[in-house]
Parts: structure tokens; C-alpha cells; sequence
């Protein structure tokens, strides 16, 4: 995923209580739904691209594409985080 910050790009992350947080980076999103997601529940990153710009420097020609098959989606690219604890390691 792209770590730079582009102005038509954002990146939308549901809190614990339901409250929509925005973010305008992917490593604060990231952050925020995978140290939600260790709570034990699956979380969902959205990815807001509001021009085929903002979808290119995300995902370069292929997000261009993907943001040119549908313009008005709401949601770019939907993205589910799950942590799944795997026990101690020795």
C-alpha cells in the first residue's frame, strides 16, 4: 500500500463505539484497525478515493482503472482486518 498522502485519498476506520475515524494516512489507519482488530473483533479499513488521481498514487495504473469502473463508489477498496492470536512461541 502507498505511504504517501495524497489529497484526494483518506482512509475510514469504525471505532470501538461505532464512530467513523478518518485518517489521511494508511500507517495511522493501519495502526488504529489492527490494535482494534486485537480486541478479538474484525474491522473494517476503507479506502476513499475521491478523483482517479487520488486511486493512482494509492494503487498507481491499476487503481486508476479500478476508480474509472466506478467513480461514485463510496468506498475505494474495502479492506477486513483480522488478528488472530496464534498462542506463545518458544
Amino acid at each position: 500500500m502507498a505511504r504517501r498522502t495524497h489529497k484526494d485519498i483518506e482512509f475510514a476506520v469504525d471505532d470501538a463505539s461505532g464512530r467513523q475515524r478518518i485518517f489521511k494516512t494508511w500507517d495511522e489507519a493501519a495502526g488504529f484497525a489492527t490494535s482494534l482488530a486485537a480486541s478479538g473483533r474484525d474491522v473494517n479499513l476503507d479506502v476513499l478515493a475521491y478523483s482517479r488521481a487520488g486511486a493512482r498514487a494509492f494503487m498507481g495504473d491499476e487503481g486508476a482503472e479500478m476508480y474509472d469502473e466506478d467513480p461514485d463508489a463510496s468506498v475505494f477498496e474495502r479492506l477486513q482486518i483480522t488478528v488472530n492470536p496464534r498462542g506463545r512461541v518458544r
